[in-house]
């Protein structure tokens, strides 16, 4: 009889399939909302080290943002090195440490060699992410989340890819407009998974070598690769979706800032204390203050630091 069970449970073993989820596949399920969607940045050892790092400047956006606050709870912070997946674990976050195949990806640098090839092993995991049928906002650790933005995004629209502009030529589905791939929300779906294969297949273009992921795909949308593909792209207003290119013009209604425009993390950071020690000003005056208040900073330390 019990010769009888164990072949029964053997077979039962046989036919029965065991779905593991993987260490990627588990660190997304923690952090994303019921339709599966999640927050996304990436850190490296630059964005932790010194007083006031920018991983703890980006965080200290959702503490004092308006709705906020509950939305790192979806963050997912993905560490390209041990010392920056320590940090955030520390911080009792949700952080998945994405391999990197021993390439040194702690410096700051722009557009050094390491800090391209950054780029791109974060374009592949992002793919990865799609193809796992997981929806993604990604933002940059230098934007600062001052409001919800998720009123302001069309989430259960058709609209595939919304991506964050570095001026807004004022329409929203115009092609013309300036792409900043510092913040974009993306839907999964076998038209993104598409770009986002193309996109990282773009590196390898003979007549790419050495650009950064943003170039690339501005070459895919000017060459109609998102006509042909048939998303449906929308630009993001500078209003509501800032940055030190383009500041929005109303602080009343302005969800997130973004430092772009600036060559050097420690300027990031004197610029983006301004902008947080301007919105403190700004929640802390009276309603007849707020339709008359202006930003107080323009990113000096941002502009010097090209002349270096």
């Amino acid at each position: 009889m019990s010769n009888g069970l164990f072949s029964f449970m053997g077979c039962m073993q046989l036919h029965e399939t065991v779905y593991i989820k993987d260490d990627l596949e588990q660190a997304l399920a923690g952090a994303a909302t019921e339709n599966k969607t999640v927050i996304i940045t990436v850190v490296n050892k630059a964005y932790i080290e010194g007083d006031k790092p920018m991983l703890d400047l980006f965080l200290d956006g959702f503490w004092q943002g308006e709705g906020t606050r509950e939305l790192v709870n979806r963050l997912l912070i993905v560490a390209m090195d041990q010392t920056s997946y320590e940090r955030c674990n520390s911080m009792h976050l949700h952080c998945y440490k994405l391999e990197t195949d021993g390439v040194d990806f702690g410096g700051e640098k722009l557009l050094s060699h390491d800090f391209i090839m950054m780029m791109w092993r974060r374009t592949l995991f992002l793919g990865d992410v799609l193809k796992k049928g997981y929806n993604f906002i990604f933002t940059d650790t230098d934007v600062l989340w001052l409001r919800n933005p998720f009123p302001n995004l069309y989430v259960n629209q058709t609209v595939d890819l919304q991506i964050s502009t570095d001026k807004f030529n004022g329409s929203q589905w115009y092609e013309e407009n300036p792409i900043n791939t510092g913040f974009y929300m993306i839907k999964s779906n076998s038209k993104t998974i598409e770009l986002l294969d193309a996109w990282y297949a773009g590196k390898d273009n003979i007549n790419s070598t050495g650009w950064k992921d943003q170039d690339v795909l501005i070459k895919l949308m000017k060459d109609g690769k998102f006509k042909q593909l048939g998303l449906t792209v929308r630009f993001l207003d500078t209003l509501y979706f800032s940055g030190f290119c383009d500041d929005s013009k109303d602080v009343n209604v302005v969800a997130t800032v973004h430092a772009n425009c600036c060559p050097s993390i420690s300027a990031k950071l004197a610029d983006l204390t301004a902008v947080l020690h301007d919105w403190r000003r700004f929640k802390g005056s009276d309603a007849n203050q707020t339709s008359t208040f202006g930003w107080s900073t323009q990113h000096v330390n941002c502009w010097d630091s090209w002349k270096n």
